[in-house]
């Protein structure tokens, strides 16, 4: 009876043991990129080279999750960039500089602490930009796009009858001005069927002196059959007088393996000097298999009266007004 007991005992143990592991658990997850950048238009002249990361960053990262009763989870994140190139740190050497976090989740919405996406990038990604921010047609060659905020606290809430709220707060944290750097980002959106809505705020104090930047973004995508369709308005002002005006109209189309993308986003600077700009841009994927993917891209910039907008990419910030992009993407 004594032997049968513990033989009992240890078979509970194992089961709640397992039923432990079930419901926690952390996950490897990334992307390995890299592809052939051809420039042109340049002072310089044509310079074609090797770069990692055209349409999607490479990374590396660990995520994970831990039931903790009632519907709550207690979660992390932590992802590290890198070249595929050269295989050096990017995101200026910081070994988990894509994302860093920790946080909380339940039945009325995620809070989470560490380095983080603003929910205005997000919005500007997720919704008006059909190269989400990859390849050389990405909207950010010519649209603010405020993508991490270290030191910030983001906060989404639970989707109701469609419509959810994110927002991000980040810390300045600069000796004895609490109010200098820090950041406040923002956004409504609606999602229902084919229809994403929203409407985006970003707000970034100076680091050195008084005054900010801001941004607000309205965006929208409609998804048809295998078309889906993107607008995106946004309007800028920053210190100095700094005011302009951002319009992106694109198209995203999926047959099977392959996928098409297109955009124009045009920038109207309000100031005195007028430097305006408008990019075209198109790309091409094929997908080899759920995983992998080649691909194809080109975006060509307009610049007016000596405005200096580049051509560049999910990795490079470029250096001419035209580039061609061809490459392999893999993820795991």
């Amino acid at each position: 009876m004594k032997y049968t007991a513990t033989a009992l005992s240890t078979i509970v143990l194992s089961l709640s043991c397992g039923a432990v592991q079930a419901q926690s658990g952390v996950k490897v997850y990334g992307v390995v990129d890299a592809g052939i950048v051809v420039e042109s238009g340049g002072a310089g002249g044509a310079n074609t080279y090797v770069s990692g990361g055209l349409n999607s960053g490479s990374r590396i990262g660990f995520k994970g999750t831990e039931e903790l009763g009632n519907g709550m989870k207690a979660l992390f994140v932590i992802e590290s960039g890198f070249g595929t190139d050269t295989g050096a740190s990017t995101q200026g050497g910081l070994t988990f500089g894509r994302q860093s976090f920790v946080g909380l989740s339940g039945n009325w919405g995620t809070l989470s602490i560490g380095r983080q996406y603003s929910a205005y990038y997000k919005a500007l990604c997720d919704v008006a930009d059909p190269f989400d921010d990859g390849l050389a047609g990405q909207a950010p060659n010519l649209m603010a796009a405020p993508r991490r905020i270290d030191n910030s606290v983001h906060f989404s809430s639970y989707r109701y009858a469609g419509w959810a709220v994110d927002a991000t707060y980040g810390a300045g944290e600069v000796a004895l001005d609490s109010t200098r750097k820090r950041s406040l980002s923002m956004a409504a959106n609606y999602v229902r069927g084919p229809l994403a809505l929203a409407l985006a705020h970003h707000r970034r104090e100076e680091a050195l002196l008084p005054g900010h930047t801001r941004n607000t973004l309205a965006a929208a995508r409609y998804t048809v059959g295998a078309y889906t369709g993107h607008l995106g308005y946004a309007q800028n002002r920053g210190v100095g007088g700094a005011d302009s005006r951002d319009l992106l109209a694109g198209l995203s189309a999926a047959f099977g393996p392959h996928r098409v993308l297109a955009s124009v986003v045009d920038h109207q600077d309000r100031s005195k000097a007028n430097q305006d700009a408008r990019q075209f841009g198109v790309a091409y994927l094929y997908a080899l298999s759920k995983r992998t993917d080649v691909y194809t891209a080109y975006g060509h910039i307009n610049n007016k009266n000596g405005a200096g907008f580049v051509v560049g990419n999910a990795t490079d910030d470029g250096n001419t007004p035209t580039a061609f992009n061809l490459g392999l993407r893999h993820l795991f």
